[in-house]
């Protein structure tokens, strides 16, 4: 395709979105900004998430990872459904108990605030690296198979594309992503589905014939029962369970539009029916994945070095051209929800957070403004320096890396969290920190020493379990009963 037309698609995407933002940044406050002054509709909201939880990693990685990992990716999915489960059910009734805007908030409430602080850090950590990294993945695409042949740098292309992020998101935050994520959403799933149909097409194979022969490859096979592999069913399920729990349920940028929400059962039922769709899609992901092997092979194309590059090669050098469209609007909406979402959660928690804004007493809502759009604005410096960075150290699946950083980054936030909800003792707040970062260390030695110390086995994802279980334990050991049971706000 050529880039005029590519560079086309991205600004009227653009100015679509910049209309929708237009509309409904009207009357903005930082009220609305962050939590979308608790107006969401449930079923925008649910509907929207599924674009910022597949974003380009999904779009790309999952396809590309069908040959060596077969469907084995749905072992996670499943972890994610039951996830979703104890998200609903005992992360969102607390945070709308608590009326909370950012939910480390409630680390201060249960703990103190250095470990208020703490848990907003590593949140701030873990979102930068992850959504830095999902949105490489898409830019790095644009730039090698399209930008690449004008000569356009790849830092212009990564300032171009976060400065049309910052003007639709600068005034309506969350009021304006709300309504945005559906329409990307819409358009990620429709050039999924488009995808699919213009392969069989080419095949001339039905369906049923289509399934039958991944079967005989073995790529649907979805469950590993080597009990020492990195994919072993039970630790992909309980992986993904945990995933879900803190990579969504402890996540700013993933709560903060669920509680934009107005009723906590509303809110359920969002994220119920979420969960299960993201499911079904994921499937028809790896489904992608299979049938563009299986094309790969029938037309004897060679494989990409990196499984990431198998969609876009064959999408848009071995098929109609109507792919290539369908592939870079689906592109496209992949990478504005990592972005939009990510910029507006991490201004909302450092604003929160780390500044205390809203308790600010010395500033009026003008002058707090002011300072959260400073804020907007030095994120997305930051994602510029973070995406570039990726780019030269570029290599491997990315959906690897997204979930291995994960597990080092939102370890120590699941130990806070689970020790807050499930004890009734009382830390030393002051050690808090200290405990927060040794546990990755910890973690990162056992996972590289594994093999060794625990006879074969090799840890995978469940390194963020074995990080949160070394956060939990490091906290048990600075704590002390709290009898004071008035303070205490848990399940107990």
């Amino acid at each position: 395709m050529s880039p005029l037309i590519i560079i086309g698609i991205v600004f009227g995407y653009f100015l679509v979105l910049l209309g929708i933002a237009f509309y409904t940044a009207r009357g903005a406050t930082n009220e609305s900004f962050f939590i979308g002054k608790k107006n969401s509709k449930w079923y925008l909201v649910a509907y929207g998430m599924i674009g910022t939880s597949l974003s380009g990693v999904t779009f790309m990685s999952v396809p590309g990872g069908v040959e060596k990992g077969h469907f084995a990716y749905m072992q996670i999915v499943i972890g994610y459904l039951l996830g979703s489960f104890v998200i609903a059910f005992v992360l969102l009734p607390l945070y709308y108990r608590l009326n909370l805007t950012s939910i480390y908030s409630y680390l201060k409430t249960r703990f103190g605030n250095v470990s208020y602080k703490t848990g907003a850090t590593f949140f701030l950590v873990s979102r930068t690296l992850g959504a830095s990294i999902r949105i490489f993945l898409v830019l790095n695409v644009l730039q090698i198979f399209m930008l690449d042949a004008w000569h356009i740098p790849f830092p212009v292309t990564v300032f171009v594309v976060l400065l049309m992020i910052l003007l639709y998101t600068f005034k309506g935050g969350v009021k304006t992503i709300v309504w945005t994520d559906t329409l990307q959403t819409t358009f990620m799933v429709l050039a999924l589905v488009v995808t699919v149909f213009i392969i069989q097409s080419e095949l001339h194979l039905s369906f049923g014939s289509l399934y039958q022969s991944l079967q005989d490859k073995g790529y649907t096979q979805v469950f590993n029962t080597d009990w020492r592999s990195t994919g072993f069913f039970v630790k992909q399920i309980l992986s993904g369970m945990f995933i879900t729990i803190t990579m969504t349920g402890l996540d700013q940028e993933m709560m903060q539009k669920n509680i934009s929400v107005k009723t906590l059962g509303e809110s359920q039922k969002n994220m119920i029916i979420f969960s299960f769709i993201l499911l079904l899609v994921n499937a028809l992901f790896l489904f992608l994945g299979g049938i563009l092997y299986l094309f790969m092979t029938a037309k004897n194309i060679a494989i990409p070095l990196h499984p990431d590059d198998v969609f876009p090669t064959v999408a848009l050098q071995y098929l109609p051209p109507i792919t290539g469209l369908v592939f870079v609007i689906g592109l496209v909406s992949a990478l504005f929800p990592s972005a939009d979402g990510a910029l507006t959660a991490l201004t909302s928690s450092f604003c929160i957070d780390i500044l205390d804004l809203k308790e600010r007493s010395d500033l009026d809502e003008e002058g707090k403004m002011k300072v959260r759009r400073k804020v907007h604005l030095s994120v997305a410096f930051v994602f510029l320096l973070a995406i570039v960075f990726f780019r030269v150290l570029n290599e491997g699946s990315v959906i690897t890396a997204v979930l291995k950083i994960a597990g080092y980054t939102y370890g120590p936030l699941l130990g806070l969290f689970v020790f807050g909800l499930f004890t009734k003792q009382k830390v030393n707040d002051s050690l808090v920190p200290a405990v927060c970062i040794l546990s990755p260390i910890l973690s990162f030695l056992l996972d590289h020493f594994s093999t060794t110390v625990f006879f074969g086995y090799q840890m995978g994802f469940e390194v963020l379990l074995v990080n949160g279980f070394i956060t939990f334990i490091g906290l048990y050991l600075i704590s002390s009963p709290d009898t004071d049971r008035k303070q205490i706000i848990s399940v107990n």
